[in-house]
């Protein structure tokens, strides 16, 4: 750069001292034009030398990069031609024995029958098996899919039956989930006097909110547990001993979750438990206490499932 203006300063020195103003001006911008132009070609050609040196640097990678498969793939060749002549010679010596035989030929190729048919029958039994086991992870994605779902539809169940009693909960009455299904758990104090099976109007009204829990929720079986401690009970009438007054009781609920409601009773299953699943075994007043209780327990229908089941 410092090269060309020293020539035209030069110039301009010497034409300044022989030409109008006007003119030498005129001459200023021209040379200043053209030495901006050159210096802007001279930017281009440097950015050009760069993009071509970097160009080559990438060329020569590639080059020792081809000379270098070039020379394994000749290895392979090699390696390919030596085995492809050990097989010829290896074929040559079977083919001669094998001319002094007919007899013993046929045997080799009947061998050689048996092993393909076997061959045969074993892929298409693996073909088969395969088949199978297709059939059966798609069933166990249907199975996933249910069992998501049903934990989902028990969730927001137990979700629903804990906001209807939730008035209820600290005085006899708890809601839980357990192996995939909703236990409603009411003390005997919630429920019943000592001894008795009729329900009290505070159990009546908490009953009654479940059962507008059950009706919006069709898809859902319904099993009432009675259970008692186990102090015997003695009785002179029809209800004689533990288990009767646990099958007294339990079908007493019944009654009144069925009574002014659309629940369908086929859904509704009552059982006598007696004293045989404690929730204590301790043999002191408060675990008898435990133990004297009804479960309402509350399950998803699982058609779908026991279809999928039945039809392996």
């Amino acid at each position: 750069m410092k090269k060309l203006l020293i020539p035209v300063a030069i110039i301009l020195i010497s034409l300044s001292s022989c030409v109008s103003t006007k003119k030498y001006n005129d001459l200023v911008s021209k040379c200043k034009t053209e030495n901006e132009r050159l210096s802007a070609k001279v930017e281009e050609l440097t950015t050009s030398v760069n993009e071509l040196t970097s160009e080559n640097q990438r060329l020569k990678k590639e080059n020792t990069q081809l000379k270098a498969d070039t020379v394994e793939l000749a290895s392979s060749l090699r390696v390919l031609t030596a085995d492809y002549d050990e097989l010829d010679r290896s074929y040559e010596m079977l083919k001669a024995q094998s001319t002094g035989s007919e007899e013993e030929t046929q045997k080799v190729m009947a061998e050689l029958k048996a092993a393909q048919d076997n061959l045969l029958a074993r892929e298409d039994k693996l073909k088969a098996l395969q088949a199978e086991l297709n059939i059966k992870a798609k069933n166990l994605e249907e199975l996933k899919s249910i069992m998501h779902k049903k934990d989902s539809i028990t969730q927001a169940l137990r979700q629903a039956v804990a906001d209807a009693l939730l008035g209820f909960e600290g005085k006899g009455l708890s809601v839980h989930m357990k192996d995939g299904k909703v236990y409603v758990s009411m003390d005997e104090k919630l429920l019943f006097a000592s001894g008795k099976w009729e329900v009290s109007n505070e159990g009546v009204s908490a009953l009654k909110n479940l059962a507008r829990v059950l009706e919006k929720n069709p898809d859902i079986n319904v099993m009432i547990e009675g259970h008692t401690d186990n102090v015997p009970y003695t009785g002179t009438g029809q209800v004689k001993d533990n288990w009767d007054l646990s099958v007294m009781r339990a079908t007493s609920i019944v009654k009144i979750l069925l009574v002014n409601s659309k629940i369908d009773p086929k859904r509704l299953v009552t059982a006598g438990r007696s004293e045989y699943l404690p929730i204590d075994p301790s043999n002191t007043a408060p675990a008898r206490a435990k133990n004297r209780r009804t479960e309402i327990i509350l399950t998803p229908k699982l058609d779908e499932l026991l279809q999928i089941i039945g039809s392996k």
